[in-house]
């Protein structure tokens, strides 16, 4: 289910951070689903678990996963806001690109134009 790649600088526990996020968002997790637990998930990955508790310690900071203790790990219900909190990130790292390309003369129309 979730895919890494173990040659890419991006450490493994932001890899299933982002992993984890994508499925929510694409309707492939949804919420009050159970997901593996820590030990289970760094199993099935070959990875150590300390290093998918750390992705799981994010994910419930940002409210896509919670913990119940003797329960398991289950998707927040409150996904929509995660998920709406996510894509306004992405939304202003794009502007913030897109002011670089402008200290660079490239107007909005000319990126539009190429990003098309």
């Amino acid at each position: 289910m979730i895919n890494l790649d173990y040659q890419s600088r991006v450490p493994i526990y932001e890899q299933i951070v982002k992993e984890i996020e994508k499925y929510v968002a694409l309707g492939i997790l949804k919420p009050e689903q159970q997901i593996p637990s820590i030990r289970e998930l760094a199993t099935t990955l070959g990875i150590n678990p300390n290093t998918v508790k750390k992705a799981y310690s994010i994910l419930e900071q940002r409210g896509t996963i919670v913990t119940l203790s003797t329960k398991g790990t289950f998707i927040s219900i409150k996904t929509e806001k995660v998920l709406e909190k996510t894509i306004n990130e992405k939304i202003e790292e794009i502007k913030e690109k897109i002011k670089e390309l402008e200290k660079y003369g490239v107007s909005k129309d000319e990126i539009i134009n190429k990003i098309q």
